[in-house]
This record gives C-alpha cells, structure tokens and sequence, in this order.
C-alpha cells in the first residue's frame, strides 16, 4: 500500500517514518515530504537511518497515494484536505484542524480562520479505544493531541458511567520537550529547559477546547476543566494526574470496575495494580497508554493518573493504529514492543 507523510522531517513525522517502515502492509518506498528542505536525502536529516534507502524528501506535491498522514501545523492540511479526498486518499491528520466540531471554537482558539469548515463534520475523531467502531472504513480521521489522549482515556468511561461530578475537574499535565515539536524556540532551548520546570499556555492551552468538547460528550452536558500543562527536563513523556469529585454513592471499587469494563480486552491499556502508579518509562517508545487511580478518604476526591508516550500513542502511535482500523487490519500491526527501559 502507497503511504505518504507531509511534515516527514519533524518529530511526530520521524517517528511515523519509524513505525510505517516495519509495517507489513506498508509499500517501504514511502513518499516523505518536506516544504524547507526538498531534495535532501533522509538520512541527513536523521543519520540514524543512514543505509536504510528511506529516499529522498520531496516537495509537497502529493502524488497518489492510498493513505497520507499529515503532521503539519494547525491551518496548513485543512486548505488541502478536500483535493485529497476527491483523489480517494484516506487522510489522517494529525494537527488541530478536525479536532474540534465548531470552526468558531477553532478561530477562537487558534486566532485563524478555518479553511474548511465543510469538513468538519465528515471528520472522525480518532481515539480507538473510545470510538472505534466510528473510525473503521472512514476516510478522514483528526489524530488527538497528546494532552487529550490521556486526559480522555482517563476520564471519558468515568463520565459516561455518571460516577464523577462534571464542576471541578483539574488536569495537572506535564510533557516531555519534544511535545514542542523539531522547531527551534526559545522555550525548548537546553539552557532553558535543563534542571527547571515550568508551567506554560495556563488557563490558555489550545487543548483545553479539544478536551472539554470530548468530556462534555461523554458526560452528555457542557463542562468545563482547569488545565495547566507543564514542561519537564526530559525528552518525550506525558503524565497527567487528574482530581475529581466523586458522585454520591460512588467509591474507588466502582471507578476501577468502570475502567476494567472498558478496557479489559484493549492491548494497549493497562490499569496497574493498586500501589504501582504510573511513570513515564513504563511506555517510553511505545504505544501503550498505564492508569491508576485511588479515592483520598480524607477529602473524598478522587486522584487519576495516566501516562503515554507523547509522541507515540499521544501522536504518531495512535495515527497508525487508526490507520489500520481505517484500512480494516489488525489494530496493532506495526505497534509491537514494550517500551525501552531504561
């Protein structure tokens, strides 16, 4: 199958290069496209796939192709997102531009008018573990973010279930560096990043819409959260630990059987046993997603905590995931393997 990847040169990118390269479906000719640096081979860019023949990067002419993952900045696939389709590509993106459902959201929040609000309503919101049988066959899936990802795995079954109050939710994120992407920038400079931490977009986060808009659908009524994001010194990860209201009645035994529901035969889920809480590690370079939680019976609140990968199941990982649920595959093909430890 003919596969192709704009932004092939960024992180996300890279790591999508990785996982389809080892994909048995996958045509190893893969079209890779960069805007800056058109002609270059791959290798020079990334010297770690030096004798590996990956080709050489192309413009951004898209030739015809059976699936394209797009991992472009917000503004950038939505503008040429319908010419693809008419071509029959499926398109898997995995910016902002399908995630939210109203365009005045997405210009609220990402200060640019929506270049194809037509779209919005074809697209499939592609978290498989939540709305699998939404996304098999379709031909437009918007990747989550990262932040979201293990936000919404954490909390959507809770709230479906009705086991959680919707007013008080605080999500307590923090990421690895390389959730801000290949670009240089001042706020990933080592020398501002090394030995500190920080938080950052506070009560400002362009996640923060994408992960209300999902709650408020599991829960069935408008919410809202307070989401503060941070950086961390270290390269790629995500932990968030989540602090809720418990519904009357409801106590800790309810909330694990509520998750074990959901996710007892999903591969990539894991709810740990009571004692071992989530690290970063534990999934470092995969596409596995840990979970635990436990109720504080001093203040009744319950405290959740889930960890991934950002860029694997918070990006790249779950782009390929979808991808095999779109082409009808078995969901884990190309995504085997434990996380690299140490």
């Amino acid at each position: 199958m003919k596969v192709g990847v704009l932004g092939a040169t960024g992180y996300a990118g890279q790591e999508l290069v990785r996982l389809l390269y080892r994909h048995e479906e996958v045509d190893k000719h893969l079209y890779l496209s960069s805007s800056s640096i058109a002609g270059e081979d791959y290798e020079a860019v990334y010297p770690h796939w030096r004798d590996q023949n990956v080709g050489i990067l192309q413009d951004e002419n898209v030739p015809d192709l059976d699936v394209l993952f797009c991992a472009l900045p917000h503004g950038l696939t939505a503008e040429r997102t319908s010419a693809f389709l008419a071509r029959k590509m499926k398109v898997i993106d995995l910016g902002a531009d399908f995630r939210l459902n109203s365009a005045e959201v997405y210009e609220e929040w990402y200060k640019i008018k929506h270049p194809a609000t037509e779209l919005l309503k074809e697209a499939v919101y592609g978290l498989p573990e939540l709305y699998r049988e939404q996304i098999r066959g379709q031909s437009l899936i918007a990747n989550p973010g990262c932040y979201p990802t293990a936000t919404l795995l954490a909390l959507v079954p809770l709230l479906r279930q009705k086991l959680l109050q919707t007013r008080n939710l605080i999500i307590d994120a923090k990421s690895g560096v390389s959730g801000a992407g290949r670009g240089v920038s001042l706020g990933a400079h080592y020398a501002e990043v090394n030995e500190n931490f920080k938080a950052y977009g506070v009560a400002s986060h362009r996640h923060t819409p994408e992960i209300e808009q999902e709650l408020s659908r599991a829960a069935g009524q408008p919410l809202f959260v307070n989401f503060t994001p941070h950086l961390v010194p270290m390269t790629r990860g995500m932990l968030v630990t989540i602090y809720a209201t418990l519904q009357e009645g409801v106590d800790e035994g309810d909330l694990l059987r509520c998750w074990q529901e959901q996710y007892e035969q999903e591969p990539f889920i894991h709810i740990l046993p009571k004692g071992t809480w989530p690290q970063t590690k534990f999934c470092s370079g995969s596409n596995h997603a840990f979970l635990q939680l436990t109720v504080d019976q001093r203040t009744g609140n319950a405290i959740i905590i889930a960890t991934i990968d950002n860029l694997m199941k918070g990006a790249a990982g779950q782009a390929v995931q979808n991808m095999n649920l779109v082409m009808g595959w078995p969901e884990g093909q190309g995504l085997q393997g434990t996380a690299l430890w140490p």
